[in-house]
């Protein structure tokens, strides 16, 4: 056999490629969301649970974040940041940006060998609306991914409107989750897993150095719902 020919019938035995919508079954999975008791937080802690999904609402002060979930229903605990972490499989950072760092140093120990989700957006505001910071790291997930060396940090749930998140009235979100991520079968535990909200699809938007111009989108959709009186969403095309 010549080597064209090796070549060719390696070519033929190879696997076909894997189809990019196929993605695990996360639905067994614990999800703890640090920040779980101020709206963004809160309203992706009640739309997962609403699916079925096994969430932990993580607060500074345990009895706050127990009285948010006392307020959800659906399943939902309440424990400090720490406990949170520990019992979790997935772990949502919705904490606001100010503290954000100052938070995942803390729980460095707890968050080791997790799934890091954040969904930090980092803002400034002035006369003129808001507009998007950069951290020294290049993101807020970037600075996640160096102060959580041993997790595993991706990007995700940044364009969510927690009024919407937060309306029991509605039954589907309509919109794309932008995931980033290093690792593949991480950002498709995260696409499986915002796929478990009705009408919410995940979509791999690219590596951790990408994810400053995905949070500083959010100032541009602040301005769209200004103007138009919305709760703006985004939809990739042609996938």
């Amino acid at each position: 056999m010549t080597s064209t020919d090796s070549a060719s019938t390696d070519r033929a035995q190879k696997a076909p490629a894997k189809d990019p919508w196929d993605l695990p079954d996360v639905s067994g999975l614990v999800v703890g969301v640090l920040g779980g008791t101020g709206p963004q937080g809160k309203g992706l802690a009640y739309r997962l649970a609403k699916a079925g999904q096994k969430v932990i609402i993580g607060s500074r002060a345990a009895d706050r974040a127990q009285s948010a979930a006392d307020e959800l229903g659906l399943g939902v605990e309440g424990a400090d940041n720490a406990e949170c972490a520990r019992r979790s499989d997935i772990v949502i950072v919705a904490v606001p940006w100010d503290g954000h760092g100052k938070t995942l140093e803390s729980l460095r120990e707890e968050l080791a060998g997790k799934l890091v989700v954040d969904c930090v957006n980092p803002l400034g505001f002035d006369k003129q609306g808001a507009y998007a910071l950069k951290p020294e790291e290049g993101s807020a997930a970037e600075q996640a991914a160096a102060l959580l060396p041993d997790s595993r940090v991706t990007a995700a749930f940044h364009h969510l409107s927690a009024v919407l998140l937060q309306d029991p009235e509605i039954d589907e979100i309509d919109t794309d989750v932008m995931v980033l991520g290093e690792e593949r079968a991480d950002v498709e535990i995260v696409q499986a897993l915002a796929g478990r909200i009705p009408g919410m699809r995940g979509v791999f938007s690219g590596r951790l150095r990408n994810a400053h111009q995905v949070e500083s989108l959010v100032a541009n959709l602040i301005s769209v719902n200004r103007r138009y009186k919305a709760h703006a969403g985004l939809r990739v095309t042609d996938v």
